[in-house]
């Protein structure tokens, strides 16, 4: 999921470098200190491992958590300890923290035409568009409470940006999400100068 946002986010970055995926599960937001010092760089050691496997250059590392809460105190700290923790780890690579506010879900419904691209049954309500979906405080749960036929799944997720993608809706988000926007803005700040094609 997180390949398709770049890829919108930053088309010549996606056409220079191979996106490579570490399915871990991502445990850095309520680490501090020296713990969340060594989950970085063991995150960053893998990413590293990876592009020597596939006998490439290490550009950076873009990962995604959860918030499990909307925009406030709590997601600034998180999301500056850890961003400042992957940056150290990554030297003069780069990296990005996409923190999804609450959850990814909420992310998705900045792309209501997309679901119904997917399931033609499923309709995002008319109320809900347009508005800031990282205020939503379960966009999971309130999705699985609309999107009924068939239900809507976590595992939709991808396959729902995905679509978006197809169709080109990623570069057309319907709302806000702080998160989402900052994620972009970190993305799109990527260097590729450096960087050779593919």
């Amino acid at each position: 999921m997180l390949a398709a946002f770049i890829k919108a986010a930053h088309p010549e970055l996606a056409a220079r470098v191979t996106l490579t995926e570490i399915t871990d599960p991502v445990r850095l937001r309520k680490k501090t200190g020296d713990d969340l010092a060594t989950a970085a760089g063991t995150l960053v050691s893998k990413a590293r491992g990876k592009a020597r496997l596939k006998n490439g250059e290490f550009v950076g590392i873009a990962v995604h958590e959860d918030m499990d809460a909307c925009p406030g105190p709590a997601y600034d700290t998180a999301r500056n300890l850890v961003s400042n923790a992957l940056n150290k780890a990554t030297g003069a690579s780069s990296s990005v923290y996409a923190l999804a506010a609450a959850e990814s879900e909420a992310w998705l419904l900045l792309f209501p035409k997309a679901f119904t691209l997917y399931r033609s049954s499923w309709r995002i309500p008319v109320a809900w568009q347009g508005k800031d979906s990282g205020r939503r405080q379960a966009p999971k749960e309130d999705l699985e409470g609309i999107l009924i036929s068939p239900r809507f799944r976590e595992s939709d997720g991808p396959e729902i940006v995905a679509v978006a993608s197809k169709n080109g809706l990623l570069t057309e988000p319907k709302g806000s999400n702080r998160s989402y926007q900052e994620f972009v803005a970190d993305i799109a700040g990527w260097d590729v100068s450096r960087l050779s094609s593919r």
